[in-house]
């Protein structure tokens, strides 16, 4: 397995003013993201990097140059950090250094195609080849896989790699590797110095899992913030804490397995990472592991009441229920990793399929989507499970059910989702997998257990 950690720049003086950045190389670092890139740096001083790359724009590579810093006072690091312009952030040349206001303003029709459709943004640009023709988030894109190409090559196979890049190429970056498209470009988000981990298994197109996305604590923020034009509603989706059969790794499927006592002590440090957020509204799947896992979230919001709803149920796995991997490769040989290759072709005998969890979990989402802005809530906390959470993301990023197994769930782990123009809009996944408050630093270290 190859472990990419990828951080995104400190604040600039550009991020302040609400200025569009792109590639000039005009703006830099803040004293706030200065800390932060040292805050960074003491996050990730427990992991030993094979190789650091950044951008060559002085914002990233002096955020690079402070975490490099700070990686070194920690431990014994080898890694040497390289500038790749693969990593430079993504091309605007006709906004660059103007307001968004003023880019809003001067450029209306773009800057909507901008938000809606960012990968049919076209500029014209006159330059020494003449006129022609940029489409600056295809070519982002393009520019993210030759990086992939290159880094995922056989001398990092296995490697820990860390990058120090922008909101637009992290964005590229995390797409190209998990196939979602350029037309879900603000789907995702990168806050300054958020941290987003994935893991490969070979290269580019081989199996990836994004381990998790954003995460912002080690900066003093719990949840990224939201954005200051932001209309819509918030979505915890948490996955329950830990049972028994997580542990040894059986299938509960739908068999209704209580939390463990570590399960319980999962759902309070949740709580207890939650306590400050202001919850409106709070839906379970009807079984036992995860009502409770958000009862005990709940006590920090006694105010609130708890809806329980059967379609986020988790996958029936029918007779493989109840079973360890060793006795369902024995009775089902073969099924088990025909499932960890192409779930999407897999009936569970006597269960369900993917098909049918999408089905039930998708519609159960939307309405709780809808239920929220129909009765003008902000926060929706969501409880559900492994295979339910990872349909959704699914969903949510506009990616098909091949892609089942590229997203990690942790027990008791917090995603945040924001639908920031209501129903109507597109959801954006803000964080993902968020396991810190569990103890674990940066990394997941739950138990990664069955279904």
């Amino acid at each position: 397995m190859t472990r990419v950690i990828i951080v995104r720049h400190g604040q600039s003086g550009y991020n302040t003013e609400r200025r569009i950045q792109g590639r000039t190389d005009a703006s830099t670092l803040t004293e706030k993201g200065r800390n932060d890139a040292s805050k960074v740096g003491k996050a990730l001083s427990n992991i030993l990097f094979n190789a650091i790359y950044s951008s060559p724009l002085q914002r990233a590579k002096h955020t690079a140059d402070i975490i490099h810093s700070e990686l070194a006072t920690h431990r014994e690091q080898s890694a040497v950090l390289q500038v790749s312009d693969l990593l430079l952030e993504i091309d605007l040349p006709l906004w660059e250094a103007l307001l968004s206001a003023e880019v809003k303003q001067k450029f209306a029709e773009d800057y909507r195609t901008w938000h809606q459709r960012p990968d049919e943004l076209r500029m014209l640009l006159n330059d020494a080849q003449g006129t022609r023709e940029h489409f600056p988030v295809l070519a982002l894109y393009e520019q993210a896989r030759q990086f992939w190409q290159e880094i995922l090559s056989s001398h990092h196979q296995g490697e820990t790699i860390l990058i120090v890049g922008h909101n637009g190429i992290n964005r590229a970056l995390i797409s190209t590797a998990l196939s979602i498209p350029a037309s879900r470009y603000h789907s995702i988000q990168q806050s300054n110095c958020g941290i987003t981990v994935l893991n490969f298994a070979g290269g580019l197109g081989e199996p990836v899992q994004l381990e998790s996305l954003n995460q912002t604590q080690h900066t003093g923020e719990s949840l990224p913030s939201l954005r200051p034009d932001h209309q819509g509603i918030r979505l915890l989706l948490v996955r329950h804490g830990e049972t028994d059969w997580n542990r040894q790794t059986r299938f509960q499927g739908q068999i209704d397995v209580p939390l463990n006592d570590n399960g319980r002590q999962q759902s309070q440090k949740a709580g207890e990472f939650l306590q400050e957020v202001a919850i409106d509204f709070a839906v379970s799947s009807s079984m036992l592991r995860p009502k409770e896992t958000a009862e005990i979230i709940l006590k920090h919001h006694p105010n609130i009441n708890l809806e329980l709803q059967n379609g986020l149920r988790e996958i029936s796995h029918g007779l493989w229920e109840g079973k360890l991997e060793a006795e369902i490769e024995q009775e089902f040989p073969g099924e088990l990793q025909r499932w960890r290759l192409v779930p999407t072709q897999v009936q569970m005998p006597e269960g369900e399929n993917l098909q049918q969890v999408w089905e039930r979990s998708v519609a159960a989402w939307e309405s709780i989507v809808q239920a929220a802005l129909t009765n003008q809530l902000k926060t929706v906390l969501v409880v559900a499970h492994d295979a339910t959470n990872k349909t959704l993301l699914c969903h949510i990023l506009g990616l098909s059910l091949e892609n089942f197994w590229n997203f990690r769930q942790g027990n008791g782990a917090v995603s945040v989702i924001d639908y920031p123009c209501g129903i109507d809009g597109l959801p954006v996944l803000q964080a993902m997998n968020i396991t810190t408050h569990l103890g674990g630093g940066v990394l997941d270290k739950t138990a990664a257990g069955a279904l």
